[in-house]
């Protein structure tokens, strides 16, 4: 078995929009025809719930403390597409400062967060894991002001889900997103 997939072929496939998953024991690798995405714009919602929780400073946010620890939290799952060879190139990436992490903590620890992986002005998000109600979603909006902050454009979700949904995800066939991400990914050329 591999050890990892080199930074190299990672970033690569990531700026053609490819990604890996580990299915039993192999590394398979993916181009959905329609892509997740969350808008960084004025159509990202946080709902009323959540804004009460982000007011009350339930979770305290910290980005790239725990980068293994939330990745470890969220292979922590019945089904995963986290092996041994997905985490040790991601925490290669993460060494690299091109893997981030937003971790979401109480007094208890870690209580949930989220991966990925920042290029150019795209993010491409990995995984996130919840161990207490909101804690990744108050990373997720954590995330979100610090793309923007940043001028990020493109906040790739790989697939859509109804918990994405929530904060105004939606997809994009993949000709569209192919011309986001080459927008997002200008600044890398020239």
């Amino acid at each position: 078995m591999m050890e990892s997939i080199s930074a190299e072929v990672l970033l690569g496939a990531y700026s053609k929009g490819v990604f890996p998953m580990a299915e039993d024991g192999e590394i398979c690798w993916y181009s959905p025809e329609k892509r997740g995405v969350i808008p960084l714009d004025e159509r990202f919602h946080v709902s009323k719930n959540l804004q009460r929780t982000l007011k009350k400073g339930v979770f305290r946010v910290s980005m790239n403390k725990a980068f293994r620890e939330v990745m470890l939290a969220c292979a922590d799952r019945e089904e995963t597409w986290i092996d041994e060879v997905i985490l040790e190139s991601y925490c290669e990436l993460h060494e690299l400062g091109f893997g981030v992490s937003v971790e979401s903590w109480d007094q208890d620890g870690l209580q949930g967060g989220l991966y990925g992986v920042a290029l150019g002005r795209a993010f491409f998000g990995e995984s996130m894991f919840s161990r207490k109600t909101d804690a990744s979603k108050v990373a997720l909006v954590y995330l979100v002001e610090w793309l923007r902050q940043k001028d990020f454009i493109l906040l790739d979700t790989q697939w859509m889900t109804d918990h994405l949904r929530q904060f105004g995800g939606y997809e994009l066939a993949r000709d569209a997103y192919h011309c986001q991400l080459a927008d997002a990914l200008e600044c890398l050329r020239g």
